[in-house]
């Protein structure tokens, strides 16, 4: 047992519960009401992409109909979900595979 100066050893449960928390995608739908450029615009302002980058994931949401925007620990994608639909995108979290 470890001291209470020590931290405790990592477990492999541990370690197997940090990678299924950093499992979660945060995916935009297209939608018939937003515009490309707003797409684009909300994508640059909430994640700092460079415009390259976001108009290929809003590309990506008018051609295929979803892209993944973020990824991370559930509690990081429920907030960046949740930031989206402040600025009106359609969005989701999943569970990646």
């Amino acid at each position: 047992m470890a001291s209470p100066t020590e931290a405790p050893e990592r477990t492999d449960e541990t370690h197997i519960a940090d990678r299924l928390d950093k499992a979660w995608l945060v995916i935009v739908w297209n939608d018939p009401v937003n515009l490309m450029s707003y797409v684009t615009w909300v994508l640059k302002k909430l994640f700092g992409y460079s415009e390259a980058k976001a108009t290929k994931l809003m590309l990506d949401v008018h051609h295929r109909g979803r892209a993944v925007v973020s990824s991370g620990a559930r509690e990081k994608a429920e907030m960046d979900c949740y930031r989206l639909h402040a600025y009106g995108l359609w969005a989701t979290i999943s569970k990646s595979d």
